[in-house]
Parts: structure tokens; sequence; C-alpha cells
């Protein structure tokens, strides 16, 4: 990337992302909530909850950021990450879990689109749009490398502790620092720059505004064509924890450690070199988008749920090392897509607007995650989660390729 770029605020994005990626308790969060005698039904409801509770929040957050200030916004949600991740360390049974999870996804809500919208005014002020994709890329790359080191650490976590329960209050620091960060940030993209010409609009008109973007056609099959793939990935991704604990099964323990805290190591382990991964696939991106074909985003939105398909073969078949590459290629598929669909919808958007289309786009995303996890919560207690994942996944592909069938009619 152009050393220009690479200024003192662009290692502020670095530095949040890769903080933001400090949530110790991912690499561990499906196994923590069987670990309290959860069923997988209650574990996709959790998951569908708070991607409603997101989705509901959604739209007025990234209008409220809009008018009101990014900084406010993402700064607010970066607390009540703070006040979820206390709920979680302090319960101990499904209700007050259910109450985390709905304070989590309200979160959610108010940190999607902020972002990414300051970043992208930060680079139209400087005049440095040509470069959106790879810088974009480049920050998110930023961003894996938090959750490779966040997951090292949690398995050494686990491993000294013995408890999963603690890691989620180690994850309070990252984000108590990433709130100060935030505050730094520049008030030139607080709101978006052809707002700061005018009177701050009211809500309604904002709403209406982003109506009208959304009714082209163009702007909407974008939108939902990239929030696709992402609500897959994030319905489904922390199952990738029970391939990675049969394979930790299969270690033998040298190191005379209980077996509990060797697993996590392992998976600690696992998780590292994924998100290692990665963070090369956000990186590259933009190179591989001047390879790509014209039809790229509808293939790799194939290609992506046909591992999903693959993954469950390998696992019906007890390959664990298979499940876990083909698994590990949709998070690869999912973070080579992410920062190129970015700068697509950056092309597309009236730049008053932006935080509130990425803000749409995340709320068609989690519509779908919602429907997906809570249905793969109870086909996986039915059928174990080999079957569910050729299931959903193939379900997914005929879904996909039908929508896609009509549009081209």
């Amino acid at each position: 990337m152009n050393i220009k770029l690479k200024n003192s605020q662009y290692r502020k994005f670095c530095a949040y992302g890769f903080l933001k990626n400090l949530r110790f308790f991912d690499a561990f969060l499906i196994l923590f909530l069987l670990d309290k005698g959860m069923s997988y039904t209650q574990i996709g409801t959790l998951y569908a909850v708070r991607e409603i509770i997101t989705n509901l929040f959604e739209i007025p957050s990234g209008l409220i950021a809009d008018n009101y200030g990014r900084k406010k916004s993402l700064a607010g949600a970066l607390l009540i990450f703070t006040l979820s991740f206390l709920i979680f360390w302090l319960s101990n049974n499904f209700w007050f879990y259910l109450l985390g999870f709905v304070i989590f996804g309200m979160a959610d809500a108010f940190r999607s689109g902020s972002h990414k919208g300051m970043m992208m005014d930060y680079l139209k002020l400087n005049n440095w749009m040509d470069f959106k994709s790879e810088y974009y890329g480049h920050t998110r790359s930023w961003s894996q490398r938090g959750s490779a080191l966040s997951s090292l650490i949690a398995g050494l976590l686990v491993l000294i502790d013995g408890n999963y329960q603690n890691i989620f209050i180690y994850s309070v620091i990252p984000y108590g620092i990433n709130f100060i960060l935030i505050l730094s940030y520049p008030s030139d993209i607080d709101k978006a720059i052809n707002h700061k010409q005018k009177e701050d609009k009211s809500l309604i008109k904002s709403f209406y505004s982003l109506y009208k973007v959304m009714k082209q056609k163009s702007v909407f099959k974008l939108v939902s064509t990239s929030a696709f793939h992402t609500a897959y990935l994030k319905a489904l991704k922390d199952y990738i924890q029970a391939i990675m604990l049969a394979i930790a099964l299969l270690i033998p323990n040298f190191i005379d450690l209980d077996q509990d805290r060797q697993n996590g190591l392992i998976i600690g382990v696992l998780y590292f070199i994924i998100y290692l991964l990665t963070a090369y696939a956000s990186q590259y991106s933009a190179f591989i988008q001047q390879k790509a074909p014209s039809n790229f985003v509808r293939k790799t939105l194939f290609l992506g749920l046909s591992f999903g398909v693959v993954c469950g073969i390998f696992y019906v078949s007890e390959m664990w090392i298979g499940a876990f590459i083909a698994f590990t290629l949709i998070y690869i598929i999912e973070n080579v897509r992410k920062p190129i669909l970015t700068s697509f919808v950056a092309d597309h958007v009236p730049n008053e607007l932006l935080t509130s289309v990425y803000s749409s786009q995340s709320q068609i995303r989690t519509l779908f995650s919602a429907g997906i996890a809570f249905i793969f919560g109870i086909s996986a207690d039915i059928w174990g989660i080999g079957l569910s994942l050729i299931i959903v996944s193939g379900t997914l592909i005929v879904l996909a390729g039908l929508i896609s069938y009509r549009k081209k009619s």
C-alpha cells in the first residue's frame, strides 16, 4: 500500500479493529454455553435473539450516528458491549445469558456502519477514494490479527485458569482502551462530509432519503448479496469449536495437563492459524479484486456455501482435519469478499447516508443470520452438527440459485 496513506489516523483505524476483536471469549463461546448445560436449540435461540435485537436497532442507530455523531455512537456501543461482558461473567443461567445477548445485540447495532462510514469519509477528505478497497482491506487485516492474538491469549488463559467464564472479564480491558481511542478521532469525520454543510436533518427526512437510495435495484442487490454470506458465517462460525475440540481430543496428553486445559490451548492455537490466514486474505483482497471475474460476488457466495456442505460431509465421516480445512476456507472467502464489497457500496451511495446504508446492510444480514442460527440450533439437536451443515448449506445454495435465476429471467 502507498506509504503516504499510513499516517497516524491509519494506525488508529488499524488499532480500533485490532482492539475490537480482542474478545477472548469468542474462541470458546459455544463450548462455554454447552458447559453450562444448554442444548443446541437454546444456543441457536440465544444467537437468533441477538441478531433480532441488532436488527431492530440497526437502521435507527445508523441514522442517529449520521445525524448526531459517529464518535458518540461508537463510544456508547463500546460501553454497552462492556456491560454485556460483565453480565456473562457474573451469570449462571439461561435467562441472564439471554439478557447478555440482548445487550450485546444492541451494542452491535450502534457499532455497525459507524466506523466504516468514518473511514470512507476520511478517504474522501484526503482524495484517497481510489485506494478504498486496499485501505479497508489493510485495516481489516489488523482486525483479523486481533482475532488471532485474542484466540491465542484465550487459550493461554484457559490453560492457566482452567475456567471459560473468567475470560469474559479480561475482554473489558481492550474495550476500555478502544473507548479512549475513539474519542481521539478527528471531529472532521464525526459526521458525513455533505451533512456538515447543512442543518441537521430530522430522522424522518433521513429515513425518506435512505428509502430512496435502497429502492435502487443495483444498491439493494449489492447490499443484500454481500450480507448473505456474512450472515451465513456469523450464524455458524462458532460451531467450528466442536470440530476443534474433536481434533484436540485426538492429540495425546504429552505434558500431563488436565484435559480441558490442553483442549483450551489447542483450540486457541487452531483459531490463531485461522485468523492469520484471514488477515492475509483481507490484506490482499484488493489484489484479488483486480484478477477477479465480473461475477466474483455470486461465485464466491456459492463457493462459501459449498464448503459448508463439504465440511458437513467430513464431519459426518469424522474426518476432522478435512472438516476444519473446509470451514477455514469459508472464513477466508468472507475476508476476501468483505473489503471488496464495502468499497462497492461506497461507490454507489451518497456520502451523507453511507453509515445508514451500511446499517441497512447489517440489518439484512441480521435477519438472515437470526433465521439460520435458530434453524441450525434445532437441526443440530435432532440430526447433529454434521448433517445440519449439509442440510442448511445445501438449502441456502438452492435458495441462492433460485434467486439468481429469477434475477436473470
